[in-house]
């Protein structure tokens, strides 16, 4: 079964926080990583820059309009994803909660199976 496991950044909480404990959440990513890829759960993974830097499209009157920055004023905006192939959710909730982000108050990790792939139903 494919899970997307997201992380929903705040920007306030990560300045608040040291250089001591944002070099910890790199390097436990890292380290997840690696034990992702050892035990062959890992599809992907993927880091989005901050929203400040994002552009929004939509299409009016059949002509696509460009806005800078994120899509929604929010306090969390996703900041990257996993996408993880493992045995069920209660395995997917297990690889989650390994992650750096979740044991940061006011940071997100969310679970979701994955509903179609490449044109093919999960079951």
């Amino acid at each position: 079964m494919q899970f997307l496991i997201s992380m929903h950044i705040n920007p306030a909480v990560l300045d608040a926080l040291t250089d001591e404990e944002k070099a910890a959440i790199g390097n436990g990513h890292g380290k997840f990583i690696e034990a992702l890829k050892k035990s062959g759960e890992l599809i992907t993974t993927q880091a989005l820059v901050d929203p400040s830097q994002a552009a929004v499209v939509t299409v009016r009157n059949g002509q696509p309009v460009v806005t800078d920055g994120p899509f929604l004023e929010s306090k969390e905006y996703l900041g990257g994803f996993y996408l993880i192939d493992c045995e069920d959710k209660e395995r997917a909730i297990e690889l989650a909660a390994q992650i750096p982000d979740a044991a940061i108050e006011g940071l997100g990790v969310e679970v979701r199976q994955v509903m179609f792939a490449d044109g093919q139903l999960e079951a």
